[in-house]
C-alpha cells in the first residue's frame, strides 16, 4: 500500500480527500462530576487503557488531555510483534498490517576496513525468529495507532471520546473514603482558547496518570523517575528523500568511524523514511535545548554518516530533537510499599510517566500499552466486582519487574551500539550479534510475570512445556471443528476482560461418556466449587466470565461436532443460539499440529488458563478441579 508520493499527508491514506483524512473527535461540553476512572493523558498508554475500559457500559471512563485535539504527526512508530498481538485483541490489526511497513530484515553497515570515512554493509539479519509470533514487527506512525484506538472507543458500548484542552492542576485523595466511594478529587484548567483559565473538579473512584515523563500525576503522589541522566543528544526526522543508499528500504544500523550512529527506519507508505542520527554527547546537567540544534544539523550529520551515499532530503515531516536516558520509578502506584496490607490503590500511572526509555530498541510505545493492558482488565473487574480490590496491587509488582527488565536491557544495548562504533568493524559484528541473541526482548515476547496470586507455580509446566506460565500466550494454528475454518487459536481472545480456559484433549474421544473432556465439562456445569458457576452471573451467558475452549488431537474430520459436551456448545443470548466457535483440532494438513508446536503433552492433555491480557496463569492436568477452582478463589467475588 502506497502513499506519500506527492508529499506527507496525515489521516487514513484510504481516505482521496486530504481535507477528510484526520476526522474531528473529542467530547464537548463540561467534564461529567464523579467517573469510576479518570485517565490523564491522550498518548498509547491512555488509550490503550480507555479503549479497554470503554468496552462495559456500566463502567464510566473520563480521559482528558491538554492538547488540542488528536495527535496527526510523529513520535513513535515501532510496532512489536507482542503489540500486534494485543492490537488483534482490540480488533485493528488487519489494518495496521495493511497500512505499515513490515521489518522483514535488519541490516549493518560498518567503517570500510580499506576507507574508514565511508561506510560498508557488514551483516543482514531476519529481523524476527521463525515462529515467534504470527505478526510481524512492523512501523507506523503512532497518530495512526491513535486513531485505531479512538475508533475503538467511539464504536465500543461506551461510546467514549476523550475531553481535549484540559490540564490536570493537582489530585487530592480522601484516605478514608470506602472502595466503591469517588475518593480521588482532580482539579482541572481549561486551556483551549474559547475557555482559557476555566477550571473543572471531578471526583473519580481511582485515576491513572499516563501523562509522560513530566507526569503530574506521578508528581501528586511523590514518586520520581531515577536512573541515568540524559547524556546523549539525538536527532529524529521524517523525510521524503533521495538517495542512493541501497538499504533505504531495510531497517539498517549504520555506524560511522567519526561521526557517530545512524538507524533507518523504513516508513508506512513506500517513500518515507525515519532517522535517528546520534549528534552529540551533553556535558553533565547540559539540556539538548542549549544547543540550539536545526534540522538542517541534523541533515548535515546523517550525510556525514553515510559517506559515500548521497541524501537529498525533499520534504521534512516531522522533526525533533531529544535526551537519551533510562529512567525508572520505584512504584506505579500511590500506595506506599509498607502499607501494601492496609491500603488499596487509588492512582496509577503507567507509560513514559514512570519508565523512560531510549529509542534505540523502539520499546518506550510498546511497553506503555503493555502497561496500559495490564492494569485495565484489572480496574473493569474491580468496578464490576468481579475481583477483589486487593488484585490491583499486582499491577505496579507486576509492571515495575518488567519496566526494570527492559530499562537494564536497554540501556546494555545503547552501551553496546556505543562501544561498537568505538571498535570499528570487530564491534559491528558484536552488535550484529547481540541484536540476533535479544530479539526476544525487541519482539516484545519476553515479558515473564513471576509467580504471584494471578500467575501459578510450575509443578505442572511439563504437560504444555511451550505455554509458559507467565509469558504470554504463544498462539499457533488451528482448524476449528464446526466450520473447518483454519484460524490462530489465540485469537479467540479479544480484549474483553474475559479469563480463558484452553483444554487440550488426550488421545481418546472427547465425546465419550469417560473422557476426560467431558468430566471437565461437566465439573464447570455441575460442581459446586466450579469456578464458572461461583463467578457467572444469574441470566449471564455461560462464558460471560470464563471462557472455556478445547483442543483436540484429531483430525477434524473424525469427530461428531453434535456428540460434543454441551459446555464446549453454550447457549447464548436472548434466543439461547448455540456457540459453534468453541472446539479446535489440529492442523494437519500444513503439518501444523499446535500439540507437536507447543509441547502438548499427548497422552495426559491439560488446562491451560490464560488472563485477560494473554498470559498464561497456570497449567493443569484436565483433573485438576481442585487447583482450578483455587486460582479463581483467591481473587475473584462470587457473582451476586
Amino acid at each position: 500500500m502506497q502513499f506519500h508520493l506527492n508529499g506527507f499527508q496525515p489521516g487514513d491514506p484510504e481516505i482521496a480527500d486530504p481535507a477528510e483524512r484526520v476526522q474531528c473527535s473529542g467530547a464537548v461540553g463540561p467534564l461529567p462530576r464523579e467517573v469510576d476512572v479518570l485517565i490523564v493523558g491522550c498518548g498509547p498508554a491512555g488509550l490503550t487503557l480507555a479503549a479497554q475500559l470503554a468496552q462495559f457500559s456500566d463502567i464510566k471512563t473520563c480521559i482528558v488531555e491538554q492538547k488540542p485535539g488528536r495527535l496527526t504527526i510523529g513520535q513513535a512508530d515501532g510496532i512489536a510483534c507482542r503489540t500486534m498481538e494485543m492490537f488483534h485483541a482490540y480488533g485493528f490489526s488487519e489494518r495496521v498490517l495493511k497500512e505499515a511497513y513490515w521489518v522483514n530484515e535488519t541490516t549493518f553497515w560498518k567503517p570500510d576496513e580499506r576507507a574508514p570515512e565511508t561506510i560498508v554493509r557488514s551483516g543482514r539479519v531476519q529481523d524476527v525468529e521463525d515462529g515467534l509470533s504470527e505478526f510481524p514487527h512492523v512501523i507506523l506512525n503512532q497518530a495512526r495507532i491513535h486513531d485505531g484506538f479512538l475508533d475503538v472507543m467511539r464504536k465500543s458500548p461506551a461510546k467514549l471520546e476523550p475531553y481535549y484542552g484540559r490540564r490536570l492542576l493537582d489530585l487530592q485523595v480522601d484516605r478514608t473514603a470506602g472502595p466503591a466511594d469517588h475518593a480521588v478529587t482532580a482539579r482541572l484548567e481549561r486551556v483551549d482558547a474559547a475557555n482559557e483559565r476555566k477550571f473543572e473538579t471531578i471526583k473519580a473512584r481511582y485515576v491513572v496518570g499516563c501523562d509522560g515523563a513530566r507526569s503530574v500525576v506521578r508528581k501528586s503522589i511523590g514518586r520520581e523517575l531515577h536512573g541515568d541522566s540524559a547524556n546523549h543528544a539525538w536527532g529524529v526526522m521524517d523525510v521524503l528523500a533521495v538517495t542512493d543508499f541501497p538499504d533505504i528500504r531495510f531497517k539498517a544500523l549504520i555506524q560511522s568511524a567519526q561521526d557517530g550512529s545512524l538507524l533507518i527506519i523504513p516508513r508506512e507508505g513506500g517513500y518515507m523514511v525515519r532517522l535517528y542520527v546520534e549528534l552529540a554527547k551533553l556535558e553533565v546537567g547540559e539540556r539538548v535545548a542549549n544547543r540550539n540544534i536545526t534540522a538542517d544539523d541534523v541533515i548535515a550529520k546523517a550525510r556525514r554518516i553515510l559517506n559515500p551515499h548521497k541524501l537529498e532530503v525533499k520534504e521534512i515531516a516531522w522533526w525533533s530533537v531529544y535526551e537519551i536516558g533510562q529512567r525508572l520509578t520505584d512504584k506505579f502506584d500511590d500506595v506506599p510499599q509498607a502499607e501494601i496490607a492496609t491500603q488499596l490503590p487509588r492512582i496509577f500511572i503507567a507509560g513514559d510517566a514512570c519508565h523512560t526509555h531510549s529509542p534505540k530498541a523502539g520499546q518506550g510505545m510498546n511497553v506503555s500499552m503493555q502497561d496500559a493492558f495490564n492494569l485495565g482488565w484489572k480496574l473493569a473487574s474491580v468496578i464490576r466486582t468481579q475481583c477483589a480490590p486487593g488484585l490491583l496491587h499486582t499491577y505496579s509488582a507486576e509492571r515495575q519487574a518488567v519496566a526494570k527488565e527492559l530499562i537494564d536491557f536497554d540501556r546494555e544495548w545503547a552501551g553496546m551500539l556505543a562501544s561498537a562504533a568505538k571498535a570499528g568493524g570487530a564491534g559491528a559484528a558484536k552488535t550484529q550479534d547481540y541484536f540476533v541473541r535479544h530479539g526476544r526482548y525487541t519482539a516484545g515476547t519476553a515479558t515473564h510475570y513471576r509467580f504471584s496470586i494471578l500467575t501459578g507455580g510450575t509443578s505442572h509446566q511439563h504437560l504444555a512445556e511451550g505455554l509458559v506460565i507467565g509469558k504470554r500466550f504463544h498462539s499457533a494454528p488451528v482448524i476449528r471443528l464446526a466450520d473447518a475454518k483454519p484460524v490462530h487459536l489465540g485469537h479467540a481472545a479479544s480484549a474483553d476482560g474475559r479469563f480463558r480456559i484452553y483444554a487440550f484433549g488426550r488421545a481418546e474421544d472427547p465425546a465419550a461418556a469417560g473422557s476426560a473432556i467431558r468430566a471437565l465439562c461437566n465439573f464447570l456445569c455441575e460442581a459446586g466449587e466450579s469456578p464458572v458457576r461461583r463467578y457467572t452471573p444469574d441470566g449471564a451467558d455461560i462464558d460471560s466470565v470464563i471462557d472455556l475452549r478445547a483442543v483436540f488431537q484429531q483430525h477434524h474430520h473424525e469427530l461428531a461436532v453434535e456428540a460434543m459436551p454441551a459446555q464446549l456448545l453454550p447457549r447464548k443470548g436472548r434466543y439461547g443460539l448455540v456457540d459453534y466457535e468453541k472446539m479446535y483440532c489440529p492442523d494437519l494438513k500444513s503439518g501444523a499440529d499446535i500439540f507437536a508446536m507447543r509441547g502438548i503433552d499427548r497422552k495426559a492433555g491439560c488446562m491451560v488458563v490464560v488472563r485477560p491480557d494473554q498470559y498464561v496463569a497456570q497449567v493443569l492436568p484436565l483433573d485438576g478441579f481442585a487447583e482450578l477452582a483455587s486460582y479463581f478463589d483467591a481473587f475473584m467475588l462470587r457473582a451476586s
